[in-house]
């Protein structure tokens, strides 16, 4: 696996859009990488370890953008895999609908897209709502969908305070029932800040994820 991601990286770091996304198909399609191992071996690395030459500071924040927008594609690209590995396994959406949305003013989404298909892959209904989606559409989104299981990611650590309200608003004005999830980059340093912001639950990686799911299969069998 580090051979290819090597090999990606160095793509990546090229810019090569081209490259990357045939780099990672062709790896799917032979069935050499899974999905589960593209995201978790590969694509989250390459976005957590990027780092800014001192000769480039000027435009990191651009290059930045550059990478993100590199790995969305490649997302999307992998989605008919990620079906295919569904039907392969059996799974079904069984366990509840859930909805993965980012707070206010968080533009970064690719950690919420990984989630969201991780979740599809245990077996949750999942809805993917998006970054930087408006309280207010937030809301009233919980209330007409009734989701069992609200998950909110969260990248920048500035954005807790409007995660912690649009939780004490959803708890407090729809009387949501269900369980509300986190988990995103801003809980790296701190994982209890979960806590105060009011969730109930801290999902940070496939296999917090896995293992919530096969939790919520042995509460269903009981």
């Amino acid at each position: 696996m580090n051979a290819y991601y090597d090999e990606f990286l160095h793509m990546l770091d090229e810019e090569d859009k081209e490259g990357c996304v045939k780099f990672v198909l062709s790896k799917l399609e032979s069935g050499e990488i899974d999905v589960i191992n593209l995201y978790t071996k590969i694509l989250e690395p390459s976005l957590n370890n990027m780092t800014c030459k001192l000769n480039e500071k000027t435009i990191c924040v651009w290059k930045e953008h550059v990478r993100t927008s590199i790995v969305r594609t490649i997302l999307e690209c992998s989605y008919p895999y990620i079906l295919k590995e569904i039907n392969k396994n059996g799974i079904k959406q069984d366990k509840g609908r859930l909805v993965v949305v980012c707070p206010p003013e968080e533009h970064h989404e690719i950690g919420a897209l990984m989630a969201a298909d991780f979740f599809l892959m245990n077996g949750f209904d999942t809805i993917y709502v998006g970054s930087n989606t408006p309280k207010e559409d937030f809301i009233e989104a919980i209330d007409y969908i009734k989701p069992k299981y609200v998950d909110i990611s969260i990248t920048n650590y500035y954005n807790l305070i409007a995660a912690k309200n649009i939780i004490q608003e959803i708890k407090n004005t729809n009387k949501y029932q269900g369980e509300i999830l986190v988990g995103g980059y801003a809980f790296n340093s701190n994982p209890d800040v979960y806590k105060q912001i009011g969730a109930d639950r801290l999902l940070q990686t496939y296999q917090d994820i896995k293992s919530f799911g096969e939790e919520k299969h042995y509460e269903a069998s009981l």
